[in-house]
């Protein structure tokens, strides 16, 4: 693949890795991509690298644009290794006169590479950096997702490069926005904020203020993972105002893990419950759907009801580890409940409830819990469940403020 005008002089060099199927345990059945961006001016300048075992492609782009030792500076906006593996590599071959980072990005750096040696620039707050023709500025953004994050922003070109955020994990032969399927675009996206910034959240609301107070104007948005933001940048913006402020649609999920059927019997009549008081729903089966992919459908759901089987005084291991990785995550302004059958001790729905009230959920039912198989009455009761779960989240939609009941 040739390096990709983004604007005059300024140009995609990065990677594509249409392999990889998982991120540290987030799922990427479409691939990703490693960006980085070269500017061509006076003072030519390399905005980020790739994951070390793409090194090459990245040379060979920047080889057919120039000579890479013509390269004078390197902006690192962060440190993680996909984005900086093969940073030694580079510099190593580039030479370049200063490496730009955050005070965080730094000690990154130190604490990655242990090179002391390099020619490090940290950024102070609001500093500017005229290449020639053109001017950078950077702003902090730690922890989005790491401490040392940062935004560099094209002064000239209105383009924010902006890291991790407003990316997605999608490899593609495309590189903008308006070049691949929306559906998909928007999936990606949803899944990539999801599972690496829901925690974040708070963090993300603050960064969206002081973008719209310093009113900078944003042609394009170049993030590190994923296509660049071109034709559309307000859409990706819009969608992270309405994910850091916790914004519910009104459905519900329920998500359950079962041993021998009676919990699955009992999440499918909690559905009914759900779909009578008309409320739509999303059944997810733990044996089946991945942790991340029901993280990206936790995001935007209204109620969250978990179903689980007791298993040695526990809950089944499926189950267990979503827990931990949701727990991890920290999803908000969620209607809860929990249902489960057992055998002879029963301590799936406490712990489920434990769980819940950790994250703060509002919890509409104590929960239930059926011995063994369930009969027609334990079903209905199910069914009544989803009942309250709908009036429940109904009420939540309309503004009334609900009280857990335990």
């Amino acid at each position: 693949m040739k390096p990709i005008e983004l604007a005059k002089n300024i140009y995609w060099v990065g990677a594509v890795d249409w392999d990889i199927r998982d991120f540290h345990g987030y799922s990427t059945n479409r691939g990703t991509t490693y960006n980085a961006y070269l500017i061509i001016d006076e003072k030519i300048t390399l905005i980020d690298t790739v994951k070390k075992a793409f090194h090459g492609d990245l040379m060979h782009r920047i080889h057919n644009i120039i000579d890479p030792k013509k390269i004078d500076y390197i902006v690192v906006n962060h440190v993680e290794m996909d984005h900086s593996g093969s940073l030694p590599q580079v510099i190593e071959e580039v030479r370049p006169e200063k490496v730009f980072c955050s005070k965080m990005g730094h000690r990154a750096l130190l604490r990655h590479f242990h090179r002391e040696d390099w020619p490090y620039h940290v950024i102070s707050p609001n500093e500017e950096l005229s290449l020639g023709a053109r001017t950078l500025n950077f702003m902090e953004t730690r922890m989005l997702h790491w401490p040392d994050s940062m935004f560099t922003y094209v002064k000239e070109d209105q383009i924010l490069i902006s890291n991790d955020a407003f990316g997605q994990h999608l490899a593609s032969s495309e590189r903008f926005d308006e070049e691949v399927n929306q559906d998909v675009l928007m999936r990606e996206c949803t899944k990539y904020y999801a599972n690496i910034l829901t925690l974040y959240s708070p963090l993300v609301k603050k960064v969206l203020a002081k973008v719209r107070e310093m009113n900078l104007p944003i042609k394009m948005i170049a993030p590190d993972h994923g296509v660049i933001w071109r034709t559309d940048p307000g859409k990706i913006i819009e969608a992270y105002s309405r994910w850091c402020g916790n914004e519910a649609r009104g459905h519900a999920l329920v998500i359950y893990d079962t041993m021998w059927k009676s919990t699955e019997m009992m999440a499918k009549a909690v559905a009914d419950g759900l779909l009578d008081e008309g409320v739509n729903y999303k059944l997810l089966d733990l044996r089946f759907s991945h942790r991340s992919d029901v993280m990206t459908e936790v995001l935007e759901a209204g109620a969250v009801v978990l179903g689980c089987s007791t298993l040695n005084n526990g809950l089944l291991p499926r189950m267990a580890g979503f827990l931990m990785y949701m727990r991890g995550l920290k999803p908000t302004n969620k209607i809860g409940a929990a249902f489960g059958s057992y055998g002879w001790s029963g301590e799936s729905v406490k712990l489920l409830n434990q769980a819940m009230q950790e994250m703060k959920f509002t919890i509409c039912h104590e929960g239930l819990r059926v011995q063994y198989v369930p009969e027609h009455e334990h079903l209905k009761e199910c069914v009544e469940l989803g009942h309250t779960v709908a009036r429940s989240l109904k009420a939540m939609q309309a503004g009334k403020e609900i009280a857990s009941v335990i």
